[in-house]
């Protein structure tokens, strides 16, 4: 698109929107000669990579808008169509409650009909009823054996944001090669086919010939029963406020609970409503500071000790609990991490934790690895995201290992049966688990404790720079830290490097031909190191820089690992501080830290 004039992208756009907002928006700039504008919008195409797309909402081929979905949706489909073998080729589609989520899952689904799917919709005619969580998508594709799904949603991005979020034929999000080849024939499917935006005509047509079925409630009751015979251990009766957070989780999660006994469910009266504008919270995610507060408020009212949390979209999951002075505590998401997949380990027969792995992703904290080796079960890291910790879970399963739970230090959990992370499913694991330490007079600060004694005290220090835009974080790499040494630095700071992975230009330091044992990806920068006090055996201090796929963001985290929680805390500041100073350098780079 770069060749083309700006009255020449303007006609392009004109050409296949057929929406009355958005052509009436670039209609609109190109009157008042807004250049600057229409180049953002329309010069450059939205990006469609694993995870699919997402952006802000608007007019014009950069934005989350009826065409590009459209265009996305036909793209999808034709490339489905030349994988798929045999059978009748079977799309899921979701959406939660964000603005225009519910035309854009319409849209979708209408232009998997007309290229011949059947399409199960998890969604109805009443836009009350048809929202659902994330995770039922990638289950009801593993639950019709579907050729792909699609959920409408931005989960907790900001409230002027939408995405579409595309998962495969075995329930993950899609991994390379396949972005880019889905990329590839959107290009060739640009021109909206006929009656592509015909919606309730196709719609309706499709459903009279059962090429389209409403299965939200089916899916939902097979959801509860996946739950019940997979994650339900004990009866629940401590009390705990829940927040979906202004999104989709009540429904799911009320029924979910009632599992473990409880019927009389108290949730954030302000937040328990699905509103996409997210009036309560300055940004929708739980991991933010401040976006507990009003159920923790609640909660106090309540006089009860435990608040449970979910992002919009029910697939990230977050707590709060009181420590013994009674103050409230965040539990971050590496803490929960182990908790979970402590508990976990012991639904596995001890006799069978050799054929066990335990799964993270190579941001989050190596406490289960520990665990893991001092155990006798297995464990591995994956590259950052759950397509790569889902599908490493089914390679592991199709191998004959027991996976009981992965996750990622952003709030992302994984249980058995569902290859995504499933915000329902860990409120309903916590839950039993904090039932457990109340029977047992012990409570979550005390059981991390314990773990800290048994496995290594591990601490992180997370944050991450601003970039003014995206290419810039490839000149910090390739300018500010790889030219400052030559395969890897031997030493950073006081710290001696032991370990050295750069997924960019696929090095590792210790395998074989130092080649990475994780996949390589040029287009993206991605570092992990390991430092070492040779003066001080139990010190390891592990890190990942990397860019962020979706913000303009540098992402660094730093976990220390050390006799003592303060000493562990110390070292991860240390080493945070000692990057910045030799590699990040923000009154040189320009780069703004967090």
């Amino acid at each position: 698109m770069s060749d083309y004039t700006i009255d020449e992208l303007v006609k392009q756009w004109l050409a296949v929107d057929r929406n009355t907002e958005t052509r009436r928006e670039i209609q609109h700039l190109f009157n008042t000669s807004n250049n600057v504008e229409l180049e953002h919008r329309l010069r450059k195409r939205i990006h469609f990579g694993t995870a699919g797309l997402r952006a802000r909402m608007g007019a014009g081929f950069a934005l989350m808008n009826d065409v590009t979905v459209l265009q996305a949706s036909q793209g999808l489909a034709q490339y489905v169509l030349s994988v798929h073998k045999g059978g009748e080729p079977v799309v899921v589609v979701g959406h939660d409650h964000r603005l225009n989520s519910k035309r854009f899952a319409e849209i979708t689904a209408t232009a998997f009909i007309l290229k011949g799917f059947d399409v199960k919709f998890l969604s109805d005619s009443d836009i009350d009823k048809g929202l659902v969580p994330t995770p039922l998508v990638p289950f009801a594709v593993d639950l019709y054996k579907a050729t792909c799904g699609v959920m409408i949603t931005a989960s907790h991005n900001p409230a002027l944001d939408n995405g579409y979020k595309v998962y495969w034929n075995n329930g993950c999000q899609i991994i390379p090669p396949v972005d880019q080849e889905i990329a590839n024939e959107i290009l060739n499917n640009l021109k909206p086919a006929e009656r592509a935006y015909d919606l309730e005509y196709v719609m309706q047509q499709a459903y009279q010939d059962t090429h389209l079925s409403y299965v939200k409630e089916d899916v939902i009751q097979k959801y509860i029963d996946h739950i019940r015979s997979t994650l339900v251990f004990k009866k629940v009766d401590i009390p705990f406020v829940y927040t979906p957070m202004h999104g989709v989780g009540l429904e799911v999660f009320s029924k979910a609970s009632s599992l473990l006994g409880i019927s009389n469910l108290k949730s954030v009266r302000e937040q328990s409503i699905p509103d996409p504008l997210f009036p309560s919270v300055k940004f929708p995610n739980p991991e933010e500071k401040g976006a507990l507060d009003l159920a923790i408020r609640t909660a106090t009212q309540e006089n009860v000790a435990l608040v449970l949390a979910n992002d919009p979209d029910a697939d990230r999951f977050s707590c709060a609990v009181k420590d013994s002075r009674g103050n409230w505590r965040q539990l971050t998401g590496n803490e929960l991490g182990y908790l979970f997949a402590s508990y976990m380990l012991q639904t596995v027969d001890k006799t069978k934790w050799d054929k066990v792995y335990l799964l993270n992703s190579t941001v989050s904290s190596q406490m289960i690895r520990s665990m893991s080796e001092t155990l006798g079960c297995h464990y591995t890291d994956t590259l950052t995201g759950f397509k790569w910790i889902g599908n490493k879970a089914i390679e592991l399963e199709g191998d004959g290992y027991i996976v009981p739970f992965g996750f990622e230090e952003a709030i992302g959990f994984m249980f058995p049966g569902i290859h995504d992370k499933d915000g329902i499913c860990a409120a309903i694991v916590f839950l039993q688990m904090a039932q457990q330490w109340y029977e047992e007079g012990t409570n979550a600060l005390d059981v991390l404790e314990d773990g800290f004694k048994k496995f290594g005290y591990f601490k992180e220090y997370n944050s991450y720079y601003t970039v003014h835009d995206p290419s810039y974080t490839k000149t910090i790499f390739d300018k500010f830290i790889r030219s400052s040494y030559d395969e890897y630095p031997e030493r950073i700071g006081r710290f001696n490097v032991g370990y050295w992975r750069d997924l960019t230009i696929g090095y590792q330091l210790g395998t074989a031909d130092n080649k990475p044992d994780l996949p390589v990806d040029p287009t993206s920068q991605m570092i992990t190191g390991r430092l070492y006090l040779p003066e001080e055996k139990d010190v390891v201090v592990s890190f990942t820089m990397r860019g962020s796929g979706t913000e303009p963001k540098l992402k660094v985290y730093v976990e220390a690992q050390a006799s003592t929680g303060e000493k562990a805390t110390n070292l991860s500041i240390e080493v945070w501080k000692t990057l910045r100073s030799q590699w990040f350098k923000p009154e040189v780079t320009g780069l703004k830290e967090a």
